[in-house]
Parts: structure tokens; sequence; C-alpha cells
């Protein structure tokens, strides 16, 4: 029903108050009034040693990209609780589509150090053959979509995935993660009104982490951050504590509850923090200061998480002690596997494109080869592939 004034009111939205919805303080207690989820002992435990095994696979990953064993590495440092905590909310067989800072989704779900470290490494056992960056993770298995680069094009796909769902009747939905920085993309946009209008199953999860790369909050919009956005394609919507697990938890644990039994879009914004640089590509200090960082680490999610259980009983410091040196000590091990692997078969570039190799790539690839054998010093990976070694390369230039 729409009321009518007759004299020009103009609003703003600053009328409007979106409240942070937390549950645990700092120290990993409690807030007075508010409630624990039902989260049983073991589906905790097993969500925290997800976000410690992610910490430890991103510290151990960028020291390796450091020493040039790895060409690129994103971290999820200090966003734990929002990814890993949304993830242990959801059935295991809703969808998940990442943007590329959610590797412990797939870490919870089960993806083992092994395939991280093939896909990292792009070796023969990389389920994308090699072609992707690192931190481009998938899994069919795991319902895990493969991460894209460019930036947002998850987020329509979530739309349509999820409606897909809708007409399936299976009772499930699809999550989808991006940044606050991808939320100024038009595929937001786009997405949020096809889903809203077509009154779909699907959970926009931002990870408001203060900067898109670079650039500050307070530098891209100037609205309260990115839940107010909801109001405008009339869809429900919480901000959460992205740095307590068990508010990301329930709030992710309700909207999952609204968007399959009401077939219909929820957005979620956590506000949280990158502790890490944006990529092993960026260096942080030139656009924030350490005393920025260091009043985060105070706020630090998996310490939270770790004190909750270790006042509950749930958790000790012996198994703190042993459970960080055996996920250490695995990814060392992994890593060395990984590194030495193969790389994929070359015709693995062209073999699944099409259902058979056309001429056009049938041409290409052959002068794909005939330069790779001109050139083995230049191409080990590839010459290994064809049985080619630099000792071969005086033949192979004296054949071209």
């Amino acid at each position: 029903m729409t009321n009518h004034v007759h004299q020009p009111a103009f609003m703003t939205g600053d009328e409007f108050s979106i409240d942070t919805f937390s549950l645990l303080d700092a120290e990993g207690e409690l807030y007075s009034g508010a409630s624990e989820p039902a989260l049983e002992r073991d589906h905790a435990r097993r969500l925290y040693q997800a976000m410690l095994a992610t910490r430890i696979l991103d510290e151990r990953m960028m020291a390796a990209q450091r020493q040039g064993r790895l060409s690129f590495y994103m971290q999820c440092v200090g966003e734990e609780a929002a990814v890993i905590g949304a993830a242990a909310a959801l059935d295991d067989a809703d969808m998940i589509m990442a943007q590329y800072r959610e590797q412990g989704a797939l870490m919870y779900r089960g993806f083992s150090i092994d395939e991280f470290m093939n896909q990292l490494f792009g070796n023969e056992l990389d389920y994308g053959k090699g072609r992707q960056m690192p931190v481009h993770y998938g899994s069919r298995k795991l319902h895990y979509m493969t991460i894209s680069s460019p930036l947002a094009t998850q987020i329509p796909q979530a739309t349509g995935y999820a409606y897909g769902q809708k007409l399936a009747g299976d009772g499930l939905c699809t999550l989808t993660f991006f940044g606050e920085g991808a939320a100024s993309e038009g595929d937001f946009h786009a997405a949020l009104n096809m889903a809203s209008v077509h009154k779909v199953p699907v959970i926009f999860f931002c990870r408001n982490n203060g900067y898109a790369i670079s650039t500050p909050a307070v530098e891209q919009f100037a609205a309260d951050g990115i839940a107010p956005r909801a109001f405008g394609y009339h869809m429900h919507v919480i901000r959460v504590d992205g740095n307590d697990v068990l508010a990301v938890f329930e709030a992710t644990r309700q909207a999952r509850k609204i968007a399959v039994e009401q077939n219909q879009p929820v957005l979620i914004e956590a506000m949280t923090y990158r502790l890490a640089a944006h990529s092993s590509s960026d260096d942080p200090s030139g656009y924030r200061l350490k005393s920025e960082e260091e009043t985060w680490r105070l706020k630090d999610p998996v310490l939270r998480m770790q004190k909750w259980l270790l006042k509950k009983g749930w958790w000790s410091e012996e198994e703190e002690t042993r459970e960080q040196e055996t996920r250490r000590q695995e990814v060392l091990d992994t890593m060395k596997r990984a590194e030495k692997r193969t790389a994929p078969p070359l015709e693995s570039l062209v073999s699944d494109v099409y259902a058979d190799v056309t001429p056009e790539l049938q041409r290409q690839f052959d002068q794909l080869k005939k330069h790779i054998r001109r050139y083995p010093e230049a191409y080990p990976r590839g010459a290994r592939s064809l049985d080619l070694d630099v000792d071969t390369a005086n033949d192979a230039q004296g054949d071209a």
C-alpha cells in the first residue's frame, strides 16, 4: 500500500539502520543475552579443524611462493570464520560458488591436501589439467564450482543455478561468496534483481573485509556497506560479525532455511578483515597502517573459536599442539610430492575442448609441438611431455 504525502520529502537511507549480529566476543565468551547455536561437539570440532588447517595451508603456501616454488597464492587469513562458518551451515550437497579466497569451504567439505597441492602446482592429477592459475579450485564431488578469475562472474551464475535447483525441487540451495569490491560490479545488481524477481533459493554472501585490493571501503561506496542494497531488491538481509564463527554459522543456517523453504534469496554481509595481503603480488604496507592490522589481529577468528572450544572442554592445548604439528608436516610432505609430479600430457590442451579435435586446433597443436621440439630447454615441462630433454635440442633444431 502506498502512502501519499503532499509536500516533497526526500530520503537518503539514513532513516534505516542495520545492526551487526554477533554471539562471541574476542575472548570466546558469549555476549550477555546471546544463545549458542545448535552446534554439536563433533560438528564444532570439524569446523575448527578446517579453520586451523586453512590457516596452516595458507602460511606454508605463501612461504612456498616466496621461495619461487609456486607462481601465485591468495590467503584466507583473518576471514576463516566467515568462509568456513557459512559452509558448515549448509547441506554438503548445496552448491558453493566462490570468488578466490574461500579455500576454507573446500577444506571443510573434505578436499584433501593432495587435491589442493595438485591444483596449485598444475600437475597431472590436477582436476583442471593445469589450465588455471593457482588457487582456482573446483570439485564436482564436493559441489564447489570451479573458480573464475574475472571478478563477480559467479554471482549471476549462482542465481541461474539456484533457479535450476528450484525447478528440481530437491530442497537444496546455492551460496555464492564475493567481496565488497565485487559488489560494485554490474553482475552483482543483475544477480540480486533476477534472484528476487524469480524467487530462487540463493544466498549471496559478501565478505566485507575492508579493502578491494588497495581501495578502502570508504572510497568504494558512500552508503552503509553492502547490506542496505538488499532493500532495493526486496530481499531478506542480515549483517553479521564475520570474525565470529558461531554468529556466521547461525546467520547462514537461518538464511538457508529461508532460501530452501520459502524460495527466497538472502543477502548476508559479513564484517571481517583481510589480515594478509590481497595476493602474493600485493604489499599492503603501501596503503594501510600496521596499527590497523594489529587492531584486527586482536579479533583473530581462529583464536576466538579456539578459546570458545577450550572453555567448553571440547578441545585441549595438547590437541592444539598435536593438530598443528600434524597438519604442518602433512602440508610439507604433500607439497614435495605434488611438485615432483609430471605436468598434464600436452595433448590435454586440446583433447576435451570439443568432442573431436577440430582441424584448426590440430594445426595449432602441431605448431606448438614443433616449437617445443625446437626450444626444449625453454619449455622443460612440455618437452618432458613429448619425451624430449635439453640434450635433444640440437637434433630438434637441425630437423626444423
